[in-house]
């Protein structure tokens, strides 16, 4: 199977920005070919329809007076509320010094920007910022960016910013606005450098590559990374990494002041998972947006039917496998966070009988124990197309149970899969219920 390519981001001044080029519709043969899939076809109607994202409808009880925002001290503001709103736990939090934002002059070793996660929304918080900056997930449209002034205000309230899709959207995002994380070769404060090479980063990505620009907490035993590096690092040839003193780091209290932000982590397991899940929203918005295209334009029902239908067929069993870590970089040692959210994570998800979940970790030699994404529960999953659901659901059977060779899975990791999606997912087919207990 085809291991996919790293992709990487060209940066431009102080800001990490991709070079878009701009077309009515590019359908590319690899996903991270295409730069830019059009907002404004009837089928997406990105920018007019109704919001329908998490933030997008806080917004609209802000305005309504049926939500309220407490404004805390110490230089938090709104973000205490904002993330009690928007359900979203703490100890999500994880910490960036590069220049990766729409506020990159505020952001430093000094001063890293926080990000706090859920499967929908992530924020982002700058100390002595301007905004608070949004990204959230409508189950149809795909992933929408907000701001909301950081400042005191009578009536709180969000905005969309549609420059944030000069980052957003583009070759990384697989043409669709989409989550972004990536590791790069941080500004030096000694010389003033800009930024070097830069990349996006997922679960298939070598440990060795990943976190450039990061602050990282846990420990990973000998497997090496490039967080917490704040001097020149090159991701490119992590030879050159400084790895004195930036592995297996529990407390970055030497680092920075850790006071000023809701906690004192950045850490490696919710980074881990922020990897996985920021690429899979990104396959399920654009095979949502194709599926939906294809319909609109009839192009599968046409005498173009078997080209369209092959090439989507071809797309969602790239995400299947990407579903089921089968080329997830395979841990040599035990991984540990230093938050609590190796244990309220889990606590999100359905559990069968058996007491099993989707979310449960492993962190031993994979990230997750049982290997199917969490994300399979989300609104956006059950919002594509049917015929993408039929596809989906058909190959994960036939590669869980059997049918087909799944190597990377063992014959009990197949089982246990199955039996907690048949117990944990509403709306499985009815071949998949109809042999259970047998």
């Amino acid at each position: 199977m085809r291991r996919p390519t790293r992709i990487p981001v060209v940066v431009s001044g102080a800001f990490l920005c991709v070079t878009l080029i701009w077309a009515t519709k590019a359908i590319a043969d690899r996903l991270e070919d295409t730069d830019y899939i059009a907002l404004d076809h009837p089928a997406i109607n990105y920018i007019d329809s109704p919001l329908a994202d998490p933030v997008g409808l806080l917004d609209a009880k802000l305005a309504k007076g049926t939500a309220k925002l407490d404004f805390a001290p110490n230089g938090l503001g709104y973000l205490p509320a904002i993330l009690k709103q928007l359900n979203i736990n703490i100890d999500s939090q994880v910490l960036v010094f590069s220049h990766t934002s729409i506020q990159a002059a505020r952001i430093s070793p000094r001063a890293p920007r926080a990000i706090y996660f859920n499967d929908e929304v992530a924020v982002g918080f700058v100390q002595n910022g301007e905004v608070l900056e949004f990204t959230a997930l409508d189950p149809i449209r795909g992933v929408r960016m907000y701001v909301m002034n950081a400042s005191r205000t009578a009536k709180p309230g969000m905005a969309q910013r549609d420059d944030c899709r000069q980052c957003h959207q583009g070759g990384i995002t697989m043409g669709v606005p989409g989550m972004v994380i990536s590791s790069i070769h941080p500004a030096s404060e000694k010389t003033r450098d800009m930024h070097g090479s830069a990349f996006i980063t997922d679960q298939n990505t070598p440990f060795k590559e990943r976190w450039g620009g990061w602050y990282v907490t846990g420990t990973s035993g000998a497997q090496v990374h490039l967080g917490n590096n704040t001097e020149l690092v090159d991701p490119v040839r992590p030879g050159n990494a400084v790895l004195d003193k930036t592995q297996n780091v529990t407390s970055l209290a030497d680092m920075f002041d850790t006071s000023r932000y809701l906690a004192p982590t950045s850490d490696m397991v919710a980074l881990m998972t922020l990897e996985h899940q920021n690429r899979m929203t990104n396959l399920l918005v654009r095979i949502g947006w194709d599926a939906r295209i294809a319909l609109y334009d009839k192009d599968i029902h046409d005498k173009k039917e078997d080209a369209e239908r092959e090439k989507l067929n071809a797309e969602i069993d790239e995400m299947v496998r990407y579903m089921l870590f089968t080329e997830e970089d395979q841990l040599k040692e035990l991984v540990a966070g230093v938050s609590t959210f190796t244990k309220t994570f889990p606590q999100r998800g359905p559990r069968d009988s058996k007491g099993r979940s989707l979310r449960d970790f492993d962190l031993q030699t994979r990230l997750f124990r049982y290997p199917l994404s969490y994300m399979i529960y989300s609104a956006a999953f059950d919002s594509l197309p049917d015929l993408v659901k039929e596809r989906v659901y058909r190959r994960l059977y036939d590669l869980l149970t059997g049918k087909e060779e799944v190597g990377h899975l063992s014959a009990a990791d197949r089982g246990n899969i199955v039996e907690i999606l048949r117990e944990t997912k509403k709306g499985l087919p009815a071949y998949w219920t109809a042999n259970a207990g047998r």
